[in-house]
């Protein structure tokens, strides 16, 4: 059995599938730009390269650190969180809740799980001590 809270895992899985999502994203963007659908060449490289690296980053964030039980990862997994709340409520406001509330229910129980009592004590112990 493992030593590993609920909560912890939750909060992995999330930041996981973020992450899977965001790279296959930057890949959507980077083989339409191949094809020569985009209308700014420069920008769409930029776009899909940016959405690769930061799922990747998502996905090392999510098995390297969360699911190790590393103290890093809580930190670039809630901040993903709080920058996914602004783009839920712009997609929302732009007549998109088919995405945008969807976002914000991903990201209020990444951030739940992440915040959570079990985690915390899993990834930084009871507190005591040094460190």
């Amino acid at each position: 059995m493992s030593k590993r809270p609920l909560t912890l895992l939750v909060a992995a899985v999330v930041v996981a599938l973020e992450g899977l999502v965001t790279l296959g994203l930057g890949g959507f963007v980077a083989v339409e730009t191949a094809r020569g659908l985009a209308d700014n060449v420069t920008s769409a490289i930029a776009e899909a390269a940016f959405g690769m690296l930061v799922g990747v980053g998502l996905l090392w964030v999510a098995w390297g650190g969360l699911l190790r039980g590393e103290r890093w990862g809580r930190t670039p997994s809630v901040l993903a969180q709080i920058f996914l709340l602004p783009v839920a409520i712009t997609l929302i406001d732009s007549d998109r809740p088919d995405l945008g509330v969807p976002l914000v229910v991903v990201a209020v129980i990444g951030l739940a799980a992440l915040l959570a009592p079990p985690t915390t004590k899993a990834l930084y112990g009871d507190g005591q001590g040094t460190g």
